[in-house]
């Protein structure tokens, strides 16, 4: 198992929620706006962080 991987895929669950969450609020339009893109900012930079891990990270046996 590989750790880096592991950890890369619960980022980027992390940041599918985070991006989920605020599309449904813009939508519902029930927050502030500086709240949702923070939290909007902070599900991106988790997404593409845990794509970058699992990019880069080579597979070993």
């Amino acid at each position: 198992m590989n750790l880096k991987r592991t950890f890369g895929f619960v980022l980027t669950v992390l940041g599918i929620v985070g991006l989920i969450y605020t599309g449904v609020e813009v939508i519902q339009q029930s927050r502030n706006i500086t709240t949702l893109v923070v939290i909007g900012l902070i599900g991106l930079l988790f997404f593409f962080s845990g794509i970058g891990l699992i990019k880069n990270t080579k597979d070993t046996e």
